[in-house]
């Protein structure tokens, strides 16, 4: 998204996660602009009882969790690392002045978050209206076309695990598994050593 080093021209300094390390939790301010550099985050939402359901999975490129900084609103969900992550954090102060000085990429970020925006909507109608196979395929396309930019006439195998695919639907796991199952007979996806390919 933003270069790497225009970030590090602007005062980022590198942050380092381990797996399962929480960078920041609900409800807290934010105070940085933060850009992936290598390994994946989460950003998630736990219920009483436990069960997760994730917001957004952003990898290599990607930046999370702006819309709070643009707002001076907490955090509506906590970012955790899902593999040993390397990111690049930018002071809020120094985030906006990047931004004010180089305005083709404070449009690319407005793309960036209106893309999400949309996302969010989408989710949120088929959570709530559509059947368990369906709800699957519309996050497996759109992380297809949308995150990964793979034609769709050609084929993406899913990196996401079941467990993934179910708090990003709001299903529980077991639903996801007779789904898949469900799909691949009729011949709406496909296996291959146990990974989805679409």
């Amino acid at each position: 998204m933003i270069p790497e080093d225009l970030l590090l021209k602007y005062g980022a300094q590198e942050v380092h996660l381990n797996k399962k390390e929480v960078l920041f939790r609900m409800d807290s301010q934010p105070r940085f602009y933060f850009q992936v550099i290598s390994g994946k985050i989460k950003m998630n939402n736990l219920n009483e009882e436990g069960k997760e359901f994730i917001q957004g999975i952003f990898t290599a490129g990607s930046s999370f969790g702006e819309p709070p900084l643009f707002q001076d609103l907490a955090y509506p969900a906590q970012a955790e690392a899902v593999e040993d992550s390397v990111l690049l954090r930018l002071e809020k102060n120094s985030f906006f002045q990047l931004l004010r000085e180089n305005p083709e990429l404070h449009l690319e970020i407005t793309r960036t978050l209106a893309g999400r925006l949309h996302y969010k909507a989408t989710m949120v109608a088929e959570i709530s209206t559509e059947n368990p196979e369906h709800r699957l395929l519309k996050l497996i396309d759109y992380f297809k076309t949308h995150i990964h930019h793979i034609p769709e006439s050609e084929p993406y195998l899913v990196e996401l695990s079941r467990q993934q695919l179910a708090d990003l639907t709001g299903l529980r796991v077991e639903t996801v598994i007779r789904a898949i199952k469900s799909m691949e007979k009729k011949g709406m996806l496909q296996l291959q050593s146990h990974k989805i390919l679409r």
